[in-house]
């Protein structure tokens, strides 16, 4: 197992990144990552994959909500991707390699990897495989993540020096209605950290007094949160929570 390194347990962590649509900050763009960087803060970044194979930063599945484009991402070519302007803001969609060369080390990046599968099976590795080969030789602290654990057995294959974790969560049926009920009820006890050979934990805020969470936490995994929307909502998940993932103002650093 990695080691997380200690800058994630320092500063806030900006969710997407320190986005900011009034500011023309859109989320995971080239402008919220600066932004974050420049203020002091983490970032937090999604990743999903294009039609040839590559990692983009990138949350949804659908260009819809972000863009003025229709269709999966995957659909696309990274090139075709790079064209594609964000909505709110004048950046496009870009690589993962193109943002580890902006980011370089300057500020500690945590990575979460977009289910592929479709129902967190074991249908995944190419987007892990891109996101390994652009992971290699980068010198900055950075971590990879996934709500579906079979993608942080595939990072563990391809990136076994690289700090991973498992994004979880309460797993109600409101929130996961594509999950079948057998997998909500598997994955809300986190049973696979320590097959992943996982680290940490990035747990759904209003979750954390999780039985589960406090015993992975008595065990020495670092418990991290998401998302985090106002300073009273950080004060009440640092009761649990090492760090916070968040968005819509603007965290304190502490001393």
């Amino acid at each position: 197992m990695t080691s997380l390194p200690a800058g994630f347990l320092k500063a806030p962590i900006a969710h997407r990144a320190y986005h900011d649509i009034t500011a023309g900050r859109v989320e995971n763009s080239v402008s919220a990552i600066q932004a974050a960087i420049e203020a002091g803060y983490g970032v937090e970044i999604d990743l999903q994959l294009s039609k040839d194979g590559q990692a983009m930063v990138f949350h949804d599945y659908d260009l819809g909500r972000l863009t003025g484009e229709k269709g999966p991402i995957r659909g696309r070519t990274a090139a075709e991707l790079a064209q594609i302007t964000l909505t709110g803001g004048h950046d496009t969609i870009r690589t993962f390699s193109e943002v580890l060369e902006l980011i370089d080390g300057r500020t500690p990046l945590l990575v979460e990897l977009k289910d592929q599968d479709g129902a967190m099976g074991a249908n995944v590795g190419i987007l892990e495989r891109a996101t390994a080969e652009a992971l290699a030789g980068y010198a900055g602290d950075v971590a990879v993540m996934s709500f579906n654990p079979n993608s942080m057995l595939q990072m563990q294959i391809h990136a076994p020096d690289v700090p991973r974790g498992l994004t979880t969560s309460a797993y109600t049926r409101e929130d996961w209605q594509l999950l079948p009920a057998r997998t909500r009820d598997r994955l809300r006890e986190i049973p696979d950290y320590d097959t992943v050979g996982a680290c940490f934990i990035s747990h759904e805020a209003a979750d954390l007094p999780r039985p589960r969470v406090t015993q992975l936490k008595q065990r020495g995994a670092h418990v991290l949160c998401w998302t985090i929307r106002s300073a009273q909502a950080e004060a009440e998940a640092r009761k649990i929570a090492e760090n916070v993932t968040f968005e819509g103002y603007p965290a304190a650093i502490p001393a």
